[in-house]
């Protein structure tokens, strides 16, 4: 698993980020306002039964979208676990390397559901409208950001995140991460369509 890209320009919190993904004011307003990763209730985030991983390793769930999506990481440990996002239809694909790499997409790029199959100029369009929608998103990035311990000035291109997304959905990380359900039917790639958004 080589995240060498991912730990550049941002700090080692050993632990650290998901207790304030869940409780830090400026955190909560942006990441489960504005990004949709909701760690406020640890406690109640369960996947459904019958999904796991195809290897056997460990799935679990520490925060979830709106509409039920699921956040997990990979196997044993702490923070630097792989990141697989599971959507309730039944679709799931590898984020991040770590959850210091999911925050920094999740700062930079809070729209990245919307990056499977599109070319670089819809995205642009859709990070158009994101601010438009959200005309205090930077503001509001940057308090969130400042909460963690992160400069916001340091942060990567929109460009940079999503190349990164999509070199994590073509490598081998992301075929050991593979989600099936509870027949055991594996679940779509989340990102099996998307295209160089990055380019």
């Amino acid at each position: 698993m080589n995240g060498s890209s991912a730990s550049a320009d941002m700090p080692a919190h050993h632990g650290a980020l998901l207790p304030l993904l869940g409780a830090d004011e400026e955190a909560v307003a942006f990441f489960a306002g504005v990004a949709d990763l909701d760690a406020t209730a640890p406690d109640d985030h369960l996947l459904e039964d019958g999904v796991r991983l195809a290897s056997g390793a460990r799935l679990e769930q520490f925060a979830r979208a709106g509409s039920g999506d699921a956040f997990c990481f990979v196997g044993e440990g702490g923070e630097e676990r792989a990141v697989v996002y599971v959507s309730l239809d039944g679709e799931a694909g590898l984020l991040a390397i770590g959850l210091p790499e999911l925050v920094r997409l999740c700062l930079v790029a809070p729209w990245w559901r919307d990056a499977p199959g599109r070319t670089a100029g819809d995205l642009q369009a859709v990070a158009n409208e994101y601010r438009e929608d959200t005309p205090d998103l930077e503001r509001r990035r940057d308090l969130a950001a400042l909460a963690l311990g992160i400069d916001p000035a340091g942060l990567p291109s929109e460009a940079a995140v999503l190349a990164r997304v999509v070199e994590l959905s073509r490598g081998p990380v992301a075929a050991a991460c593979l989600v099936v359900g509870y027949e055991g039917d594996p679940f779509a790639p989340l990102f099996g369509a998307i295209t160089a958004a990055a380019d």
